[in-house]
């Protein structure tokens, strides 16, 4: 990389040191090359989701002509079947999505990476670091000559803040242009402003290694100080522990530090007439805020008139467990969804800062994707009913959501439900891209504790699919883990009424394995503790109801103990022909064993066995 250098007269001061017309035009050409650089990567993956859609919609109409033909091989072991070599882009494909996304690099107990990730960050580096390193000889011959490198990588830095702020918005273009969601470029919003981080530090030793006692009291000195300053203990907070364990402090500080990073950046590098790669920055964070502040506008108005509507729109909030609470509130008008969509909820009442808000994960679907036979109950019909149908049939009109238990801002939602009280909620999103699984022959869905509620909304949603004809789905499996029996009163309702109302001529299974205390017993109510009730804000507390009907169901099978999801999943692999998908949200264990388990052979696609894609959604909001 070398910049061509017109042969300018030289000022006295430039030919007292002619090695700063290269630096200086070195420092502005390569944040601009590595901007193309990264343009470059982002338009390649867009490339590769068309195209994959392209071939997704291919196959469907391939699998579509096959099965009026009718498959022979269906259900035979792929080890008995033989090697058809006219499977070989398929069986590429499937290498290519177990290489990238299921070999993992397991770093502790929390933090898994896939190669894809892996492969990302390490390209990253390594182009930022070409960039800020190469041709760094001066014309005297010193090479890696500090005074090429030091402020070349503070211009590199700050010319990935619109980057790494474009990746923290809920509302950015990378989502929409590369199909990936916001939440799961987090990592490399992340990663992207942790490198930035090592660079500006760099920089920043070095200059002041250098500065003459003069230059240390001019202005734009002590403010780029500052600014790092921001950014060390926002380094700091954003660590995984620290996150997970004090959100509310890292969310605070964040905004905090941002703040800070931002402005006494563009003063800094403005000083240096670099300005230009800081403005851009508030007007991507400007605009996110403005597209979230029409929504929640949008979604909510009717809480900002004086109506009686209004207070329709209060949330109910159920303590169902000690570490789990069920919220429901009407849907907005023109509020729609997909299954396993997010939105953000702020509570005035509950949080320490009005607008604060945090993500949830919507637990039921909209009316679009409402079963044969559901109905709307009324407040009127409610008073009349045993309540059989009060707890199921908001999963179908109704923003549910189940929430877990933590400390701060989940904690004082779960002390509002025990007193009974009802909250407002302002509704924004949603958010995130739901996989399409029309295409998929075999359905496969797994979740831990509360991340049933991403499962529990795409269960409801296939259903509803198959049901319109929507769907090619011919066998649906439901596994859901929970520490205690009890905790299956969670969905237990809406699971018993999609059984219900399920269409024919589809596979039906749910598996739940309850991993610690005793299985459930037909006909006996389950307990959490000595209060053989639920807190509820439509009233006193009520009792439990026997889930006993969701037990006796022939689809329902319910074990004691861990499952064993690597032999389970490849039996289904083994047993299975056409599409498989598996759509899994839990811990990390629950996410590496079946990342493990879906590693296939080229081999068994070769001989017939199923095309496999596996989603894995993040656990947790931290």
């Amino acid at each position: 990389m070398s910049v061509s250098l017109t042969s300018a007269p030289l000022s006295p001061r430039a030919a007292a040191n002619p090695d700063k017309p290269i630096r200086t035009g070195r420092n502005r050409a390569y944040p601009r090359q590595l901007w193309w650089f990264i343009a470059s990567f982002v338009v390649l993956i867009a490339l590769c989701q068309f195209i994959s859609w392209l071939a997704l919609r291919y196959s469907s109409r391939r699998s579509s002509s096959r099965e009026k033909r009718g498959d022979t091989e269906a259900g035979r072991p792929s080890s008995s079947r033989r090697v058809s070599w006219r499977r070989l882009p398929l069986a590429a494909l499937n290498a290519y999505r177990v290489i990238a996304f299921r070999w993992t690099l397991n770093i502790g107990q929390y933090l898994t990476l896939n190669l894809a990730e892996v492969f990302v960050t390490c390209v990253y580096i390594i182009a930022i670091f070409t960039w800020g390193f190469v041709n760094t000889t001066s014309l005297a011959g010193n090479k890696l000559d500090v005074s090429y490198w030091e402020n070349r990588l503070g211009v590199l830095g700050a010319s990935q803040l619109p980057l790494i702020t474009a990746l923290g918005t809920k509302n950015n273009i990378l989502s929409y242009v590369t199909g990936v969601s916001y939440d799961r470029l987090k990592f490399i919003h992340r990663t992207i402003a942790r490198i930035v981080f090592i660079l500006l530090w760099a920089h920043g030793a070095a200059r002041l290694a250098h500065l003459m006692d003069s230059q240390y009291v001019a202005w734009f000195v002590p403010i780029g100080i500052i600014a790092m300053g921001a950014f060390t203990v926002l380094l700091f907070v954003s660590l995984r522990p620290i996150r997970a364990r004090f959100y509310e402090l890292f969310y605070y500080t964040h905004v905090l530090s941002v703040l800070i990073i931002l402005l006494g950046g563009y003063f800094h590098t403005n000083y240096q007439k670099f300005g230009f790669y800081l403005w851009p920055c508030f007007i991507i964070w400007g605009l996110d805020r403005a597209i979230r502040l029409g929504r929640l506008i949008f979604y909510n108005h009717l809480y900002f008139g004086f109506s009686a509507a209004s207070r329709r729109l209060d949330a109910s909030v159920e303590l169902l467990s000690p570490h789990l609470v069920r919220l429901h509130l009407s849907r907005p008008p023109h509020f729609t969804w997909t299954p396993g969509q997010t939105v953000f909820l702020a509570m005035p009442s509950v949080s320490k800062f009005p607008i604060e808000s945090h993500p949830f994960t919507i637990a039921s679907v909209d009316a679009r994707y409402a079963l044969d036979g559901v109905q709307d109950v009324t407040q009127a019909e409610k008073a009349q009913t045993d309540g059989s149908d009060v707890d199921a049939t908001p999963y179908w009109n109704e923003l549910v959501f189940l929430i877990h238990v933590r400390e701060g801002y989940t904690k004082r939602l779960a002390n509002a439900a025990e007193k009974g009280e009802k909250v407002k909620v302002l509704v924004d999103g949603p958010y995130g891209f739901s996989p399409n699984l029309d295409n998929d022959d075999t359905v496969v869905l797994i979740a831990g504790s509360s991340g049933v509620s991403y499962t529990l909304s795409t269960f409801l949603g296939v259903l509803s699919h198959v049901q319109k004809g929507k769907s090619k789905c011919r066998k649906l499996v439901f596994v859901w883990c929970i520490r205690e029996a009890s905790h299956i009163e969670w969905v237990s309702k809406a699971l018993t009424k999609a059984l219900e109302l399920a269409p024919a001529g589809i596979d039906l299974s749910i598996r739940i394995f309850v991993t610690s205390g005793s299985p459930p017993v037909l006909g006996r109510e389950g307990s959490w503790n000595e209060d053989e009730s639920t807190h509820s804000s439509e009233g006193s507390p009520v009792e439990k109801t026997k889930p006993s009907s969701l037990f006796n169901s022939p689809f329902v099978q319910v074990a004691l103990g861990r499952p064993n999801l690597a032999a389970f999943l490849q039996h289904e692999v083994e047993i299975n022909t056409g599409r498989l998908s598996v759509t899994v949200c839990g811990s990390q264990g629950i996410s590496r064993a079946c990342r493990a388990a879906l590693r296939i052979p080229v081999a068994a696609t070769l001989k017939g066995g199923p095309s496999v894609v596996l989603h894995v959604e993040s656990f947790g909001y931290a």
